[in-house]
């Protein structure tokens, strides 16, 4: 009788179980003629999908290869344990939102119901890899929770620090206001979803121009109460155009205003309406002009740079691509108008939380989600409404994009300035494009094409996040002085702290606080998280993972 395909499959399959074939491949090899095969695991708590399949494909087809050419290939199945995708499975059963009701429910107790959740699906995992025929040793895992795993995560930071590759430092990236964390870009590049929202024009008028208003375009219509100023190109064109304004309630009537914008974009802006021009000039006239701010929030606050507030300056990445060739500044949120703000000595002005959520002390908008579940244009509606009844709206626009989603829990990200901390990869790039080049790649074309051109823009990685159930970060930093300490295991901590150490994860070791050696010494409770009393400085350790 003929056999299908899959017979066959599964008669092989059981050949090679009874005769432990592939446990054979690896020890009648010699030790001293290994090939070593690094594994990156999936996640514990999700299902196999055609993607893990494709991936497991080729991490046999080279690791039989190397086995056919004489090496000995050990393969070790390894399980990816910590991270958002578990923590988001426990914070559902639990009915957990948010950070604020995890640490008021308790890590300790939430971390171990996250622990309860690894392997859920491990004899799923176990069933498709056997069918699939791969060769890999699933008895003889590992786990990125288990102590010597997360050890040698704390080893490769110790030599990262020790090199003067770590630093911590403010920047502006994507965060999830779900998860109120951070995410790579790696992550941030994994989940894009087409969108529709909302694009505005404000009009900012001229302090010393009363009835004149400059115009600035935006896509994020939520950002411009954190606005601190705007930015035109110094060699760009601008132009003075003089613009009926008629009533609400009786075209015939109203008034005129003047706006500036760039030249090349006046038929964009105004889109066959009538307009008489007044002037045109260069940027560089502009700077320095200071504009009444759409919102008055911040008028009475007693900020840093205050004096710099609400005025015009030059930047170089202004263009005449979109809009109106004015970029409204909100160094709180887009990196580019970060690094303007540090360079011009800009005041900064951050109206929302890590959760999203409009700030007290900010009017009708206090409490809001800038991007609220189910409705994402919400909020952008309401800032709309306000500008419209202040007559500071020139036009508004539905638009269509690609918007980046959290991969975990498929909230919208924001671009949100907050500390992290990040390993210098900028430092090394040169280096790896060099050793790039020295590279057999396949297909030969991501040399230079996918992989050599992320490698030509990398960024620094900021590696910290602001959650629970992950591999804690081995930095204790005094609350007095500031003098910091980094552990490559736990017997350095252990030397230093004076106290026994079995597991390294969060609700463990914050506990683990000892004097600063910098600073006057007095007796601190062991185990407690508590500082002493009296002037003595206080190890801690940073509470991101």
């Amino acid at each position: 009788m003929n056999k299908t395909f899959p017979q066959i499959e599964e008669e092989i399959i059981k050949f090679w179980d009874n005769d432990k074939t592939f446990e054979k491949s690896v020890n009648q090899r010699d030790e001293k003629n290994s090939y070593v095969f690094y594994d990156g695991p999936p996640f514990a708590t999700g299902l196999p999908h055609y993607g893990h399949l494709v991936g497991s494909v080729m991490k046999d087809i080279i690791p039989r290869y190397w086995t056919m050419k004489g090496k000995r290939v050990e393969r070790r199945w390894g399980w990816d344990c910590h991270g958002l995708p578990i923590e988001n499975i426990v914070e559902k059963e639990l009915k957990l939102n948010g950070r604020d009701e995890i640490e008021k429910y308790g890590v300790d107790k939430f971390n171990s119901a996250c622990h309860s959740k690894v392997g859920l699906y491990a004899e799923e995992w176990k069933k498709v890899i056997h069918r699939l025929a791969r060769w890999v040793d699933m008895d003889n895992d590992y786990k990125t929770m288990d102590i010597d795993f997360m050890e040698s995560a704390w080893w490769v930071f110790k030599s990262l620090w020790d090199k003067d590759l770590i630093y911590e430092g403010r920047k502006s990236m994507h965060i999830c206001p779900r998860c109120e964390t951070t995410l790579s870009n790696l992550e941030v590049s994994q989940e894009y979803k087409d969108v529709k929202d909302l694009s505005l024009t404000a009009k900012f008028e001229l302090v010393d121009e009363p009835g004149t208003f400059v115009l600035a375009w935006t896509t994020t219509p939520w950002t411009l109460i954190g606005n601190v100023a705007l930015a035109v190109g110094s060699a760009i064109e601008y132009v003075k155009v003089k613009y009926f304004v008629a009533d609400k309630d009786n075209n015939e009537a109203g008034h005129f205003e003047q706006y500036i914008l760039a030249t090349q974009l006046i038929e964009k802006v105004f889109e066959n309406k009538q307009f008489e021009i007044i002037e045109k000039f260069k940027g560089k006239k502009l700077q320095g002009k200071k504009y009444k701010p759409l919102f008055d929030f911040y008028l009475d606050k007693d900020l840093p740079n205050k004096e710099n507030f609400y005025k015009v300056v030059t930047a170089d990445f202004v263009s005449t691509d979109e809009g109106t060739g004015i970029v409204h500044i909100a160094p709180a949120f887009g990196e580019d108008d970060m690094l303007l703000g540090q360079e011009k000595d800009l005041p900064f002005v951050q109206h929302i939380g890590m959760d999203g959520i409009i700030l007290d002390g900010h009017g009708q908008f206090s409490g809001l989600h800038v991007k609220p579940e189910g409705d994402i244009q919400k909020t952008d509606v309401e800032i709309i409404k306000y500008l419209a009844g202040k007559g500071l709206l020139f036009d508004k626009k539905q638009y269509e994009h690609s918007y980046p989603h959290c991969w975990r829990c498929d909230s919208p990200l924001l671009n949100f300035a907050t500390t992290s901390w990040f390993v210098k990869v900028t430092a090394l790039k040169d280096e790896m494009l060099e050793l790039a080049k020295e590279i057999h790649w396949i297909p030969e074309h991501l040399k230079n094409g996918r992989f050599g051109q992320w490698l030509e823009g990398c960024r620094d990685w900021s590696i910290s996040r602001s959650r629970y159930w992950g591999n804690t970060m081995p930095v204790w930093k005094c609350d007095k002085c500031g003098e910091i300490l980094v552990f490559g295991s736990k017997d350095e901590l252990e030397k230093e702290s004076k106290q026994k150490v079995n597991d390294l994860h969060k609700h463990i070791v914050d506990k683990v606080v000892f004097n600063c050696v910098k600073c006057p010494s007095t007796p601190v409770p062991v185990g407690t998280g508590q500082a002493s009393s009296g002037q003595a400085g206080i190890m801690k350790r940073i509470p991101e993972v």
